[in-house]
């Protein structure tokens, strides 16, 4: 008779878990709170428009090859992908640096803004190749058990990177603030700071500049759509409207999870569910982490976000972008160093149906607005409003549009919802922040160290923020359920 494995929570790393459980030969379940599958990566549909409501970036496109080609699927048997050209614009107070789809495109902006700064942008991308190509095929592939995992002749000679910052780097070879941004922010990703981010880190630049930026036509929930797909076909039971309300743990042992006052017994439990919450779920001796050590913690940003249909086309915008005409460095000092609601916010704005008609009505554009602000702050209705109309006034004026009267209806979604819908601790949007001192085996574990047979799983365990790291985390945790 197989064994029977539970999972708390659909999202990217939970159904990632569960397939390779069910691989592996176990009897799989998955219990979602919500009422449609896939956590952060849900998506909103009204009145013919369709929101990602959470991840919206598609990058590292490998990473989403090797998942499904361990089953003998390829992403092509699911979703369409197409590559985006531009891959996104960003705005500052008077200029637009716009990032094509390839680095002889990206050089030639580069040197339009800082001449002959192409020369140590292929430097400096070679060097983030070369980074890539260790953390994502060596090291995020560890299960952060030990130091040890760590130690290679591959890191060894590299020792430096992980003790200077991604910001020390970039301004070293840079002295353009424009190109400093540009080059600083996809470490937001890590959900930390470019100053508190080791330059190792530089291998996001790779899966920026050198992997390019995708879009999966239908949306992001295409992905979680195809993850699912596989899951039944792996022979998954994938219950909705299932919050788990305990852990259920005998002589030590994990033996299942209690849905709607029902015991479910299992041999093994996996929780993809925010780690802070599972753990809320056992008995108070059998927790591996006090509040205090979560009080400690580097947390990413949280977010305010705002789904948006328009009535009409929008112009000067390509489907990502990037709003930096404020302090880049103020704004990260608001979310990291004195928590607060920021004075001038740097957003993001997403407008899928510019490049996938099948994303709004023709003629009509849906819109995602973003910012990020630290969590645990206080939400309210008031203060939702007021960061919208701040942010609107500047997107009106930098892309040169009225919008505001062709607005159809906007949703909103922040700390409190966070909180309420996935359980996230102060409401956070991205898990831990990967800093120096919250890299691999200095993250919460991936098994236990109370309860045989309890395993965790997601952006706040091993190896980080982020979809693809969460599709590796549910692999790792079904290789350590795999070698228990």
């Amino acid at each position: 008779m197989s064994k029977k494995a539970v999972v708390i929570g659909s999202g990217f790393s939970s159904l990632s878990a569960a397939c390779y459980l069910a691989k592996q030969g176990y009897k799989v379940s998955i219990y979602e709170k919500n009422n449609t599958l896939g956590g952060r990566a849900r998506q909103f549909t009204k009145d013919g428009f369709t929101f990602d409501m959470g991840p919206s970036w598609y990058w590292m496109p490998d990473i989403f090859d090797n998942f499904f080609n361990d089953f003998g699927k390829k992403t092509s048997d699911y979703y369409q992908l197409d590559k985006l050209d531009p891959a996104y614009k960003i705005f500052f107070s008077d200029d637009v640096i716009t990032i094509g789809d390839c680095m002889d495109k990206i050089c030639l902006e580069f040197d339009r803004i800082e001449k002959n700064s192409s020369e140590q942008l292929r430097k400096f991308i070679a060097k983030a190749q070369d980074n890539y190509e260790i953390a994502i095929h060596k090291i995020v592939l560890r299960p952060g058990n030990s130091p040890l995992e760590l130690v290679s002749k591959d890191t060894i000679i590299r020792i430096d990177q992980f003790f200077k910052t991604i910001s020390q780097e970039v301004r070293r070879r840079f002295k353009n603030p424009k190109l400093i941004a540009t080059l600083e922010f996809p470490v937001l990703f890590l959900g930390a700071k470019p100053t508190n981010t080791p330059s190792f880190y530089s291998f996001m630049n790779y899966a920026d500049f050198g992997l390019g930026t995708w879009h999966p036509k239908g949306g992001m929930y295409q992905i979680i759509n195809a993850m699912s797909s596989l899951a039944v076909e792996l022979g998954v039971d994938i219950h909705t409207n299932s919050p788990a309300e305990k852990i259920l743990v005998t002589d030590g042992k994990a033996t299942g999870i209690t849905v709607a006052t029902q015991n479910i017994a299992a041999d093994i439990v996996v929780s993809g569910a925010d780690y802070h919450h599972s753990e809320s779920l056992l008995a108070p001796q059998y927790r591996q982490y006090s509040e205090a050590y979560w009080e400690k913690k580097v947390f990413a940003p949280s977010s305010l976000l705002f789904y948006v249909a328009f009535d009409k086309k929008l112009k000067n915008v390509s489907h990502h972008n990037l709003f930096f005409d404020t302090s880049f460095e103020e704004h990260a000092k608001e979310i990291y160093d004195s928590p607060q609601w920021p004075k001038a916010p740097l957003f993001y704005a997403n407008f899928p149906s510019i490049t996938d008609d099948s994303m709004a009505p023709v003629g009509y554009e849906t819109g995602f607005f973003l910012i990020p602000i630290a969590p645990g702050l206080k939400d309210t209705p008031a203060l939702r409003n007021q960061y919208f109309n701040i942010i609107l006034k500047r997107f009106e004026k930098l892309t040169d549009q009225k919008v505001s009267a062709n607005i159809l209806f906007k949703e909103d979604f922040c700390i409190d919802d966070f909180i309420e819908q996935y359980n996230s601790y102060k409401g956070n949007a991205y898990g831990m922040a990967n800093t120096l001192m919250q890299t691999a085996f200095l993250r919460p574990k991936l098994k236990s160290k109370k309860v045989a047979n309890l395993f965790f799983t997601g952006q706040l365990t091993v190896p980080g923020p982020g979809v693809p790291p969460a599709l590796i985390s549910g692999k790792l945790v079904s290789e350590l359920i795999h070698d228990n």
